[in-house]
């Protein structure tokens, strides 16, 4: 496939799980890819098995260090037509028991993460005429969860964030919108299962059936099928949809 042949696409927290199943997808698609995160030694890897072209390494939290990525990978790379903002975390912890500094780091992650490389990309985006925003919020973002108000709170602010920014950019050439998965057979997943079972004493299978409930189609979702809705939003044939929260949820919304 050659369908994005000549664009520059980053996604953050591109070294694991859906952010580098959408970088590979993306470079299968035919555009150049830089894939950022903290952790230089898996961005290495997605470079070294053709995942990405290049790799920038930043933190999210830290709108300096984005900036310069951003930078970075432009000069490298060129003018930046593709972000998917990717890069997430998920804590869990009663309500009552969710410390402020909890819903900050949350909130410094999933949201304002979202907001830095945003606003790192968007300015050249509009100035170009054609811009490919793309957040990965969550179901999360959608319903609510127990145990987790910290992040279904900056899930859902993510959500809002890209309804937000569609409506100011709905005639400069560039979509923003969000997508949405359920449970994911990522790390982040797999940390819960383990927390699950740390604390309940039930095995894996049983731990994997509760999260799984209320999941019609009774399996984690793929990393892969996130990806390729990232992609479809990519195309030009996307350009009507901005200002939408796709759920990949296997039926549960």
């Amino acid at each position: 496939m050659t369908t994005l042949a000549g664009h520059h696409a980053v996604v953050t927290g591109g070294g694991r799980g859906i952010g580098r199943a959408t970088a590979r997808a993306l470079a299968h698609a035919g555009a150049v890819v830089t894939v950022m995160g903290r952790t230089a030694g898996t961005l290495i890897d997605a470079v070294d098995r053709g995942d990405a072209s290049a790799y920038a390494v930043a933190d999210v939290t830290d709108r300096a260090s984005v900036d310069a990525a951003i930078k970075d990978a432009e000069a490298e790379c060129g003018p930046i037509s593709i972000l998917v903002a990717n890069a997430g975390a998920a804590e869990s912890a009663p309500f009552g028991k969710s410390s402020p500094d909890l819903f900050r780091q949350m909130f410094e992650v999933n949201t304002l993460g979202s907001v830095h490389a945003m606003q790192a990309v968007l300015g050249g985006m509009i100035e170009r005429g054609f811009g490919r925003l793309i957040a990965i919020a969550s179901t999360a973002g959608l319903k609510g969860y127990g145990y987790v108000s910290a992040y279904c709170a900056a899930k859902h602010a993510v959500v809002g964030l890209v309804r937000a920014v569609a409506a100011e950019t709905i005639k400069t050439g560039v979509t923003v919108n969000a997508i949405c998965p359920g449970f994911t057979d990522t790390d982040i997943v797999d940390q819960s299962l383990q927390r699950i079972m740390q604390t309940t004493g039930r095995s894996r299978e049983d731990a994997l059936a509760g999260i799984l409930k209320a999941t019609p189609l009774g399996r984690l979702i793929k990393p892969e099928e996130v990806a390729a809705a990232a992609v479809f939003l990519c195309l030009p044939e996307a350009a009507a949809i901005t200002g939408a929260a796709l759920p990949i949820a296997a039926g549960e919304i």
